[in-house]
């Protein structure tokens, strides 16, 4: 769906869309499943697991931050690394017990099994290609970077701006004003994609168009359309 921000004097003009602002996971990002979340782990921590235990960790693992927003309704784990991690380790102990060296693999392999959608890249180019500036903005706990770079994303943005580095979680408009610093634009003629319609659409309040493409299942994601979108803000001022 489309969320616009109620009429506001400053942002009542319709600009063409000049940049574009990126929710990381489920939305340039697909997490895997927790099969492949967990082959990681124990390829750097070798266990033996019985098929009920293994059936029931994946069981656990497939919903382990569903839980977060329970134990951790500040966001701290978006706001620091070592809150990212000690919540982690607080969710686990709502799981089928595991020692400590499993635990730790689970955690340290968290983003390894994490891949572009199929639609990322080739969205990601044609929008540079028409002069868009292309922004990451993320919630998260941990350095992303390195995904970037291993699914080639790295040199499609300009700017990435994480939580656990600026200080502020969406839905604070506070981060999306530093995202809009970072790429040098205006809420008025930048347009922010997500999957979350409590987080991503916290730019609104700043006048910033918003995209909410909820969470799907396989490997593209439908991105085309912001394409699509950027070409029409354009269209209609021609």
């Amino acid at each position: 769906m489309l969320v616009e921000s109620a009429a506001q004097a400053p942002f009542n003009r319709v600009l063409p869309i000049t940049a574009v602002l990126f929710d990381f996971h489920s939305t340039l990002i697909d997490q895997g499943d927790a099969a492949s979340w967990l082959g990681h782990a124990l390829a750097r921590a070798p266990h033996e697991l019985g098929s009920d235990q293994r059936s029931a960790l994946l069981a656990f693992l497939d919903r382990i931050w569903e839980n977060a927003r329970v134990i951790d309704p500040e966001s701290a784990r978006d706001r620091s690394p070592v809150d990212h991690e000690r919540v982690f380790h607080e969710l686990l102990v709502h799981g089928p017990s595991m020692d400590a060296p499993l635990a730790a693999a689970l955690y340290a392999s968290l983003l390894d099994s994490w891949h572009a959608y199929a639609d990322a890249a080739p969205t990601l180019r044609a929008l540079r290609a028409a002069g868009v500036r292309i922004g990451v903005l993320s919630n998260v706990g941990v350095s992303i970077r390195g995904v970037l770079e291993r699914e080639g994303l790295a040199d499609l943005v300009d700017a990435v701006v994480l939580s656990c580095e600026v200080g502020a979680v969406k839905p604070d408009p506070a981060i999306f004003t530093s995202a809009l610093d970072a790429l040098g634009s205006t809420a008025a003629q930048t347009l922010m994609v997500g999957d979350s319609g409590h987080d991503d659409v916290g730019g609104t309040a700043l006048g910033m168009r918003t995209l909410v493409l909820p969470r799907t299942r396989g490997d593209v994601h439908g991105l085309a359309v912001v394409v699509g979108l950027v070409d029409a803000s354009r269209a209609l001022l021609a």
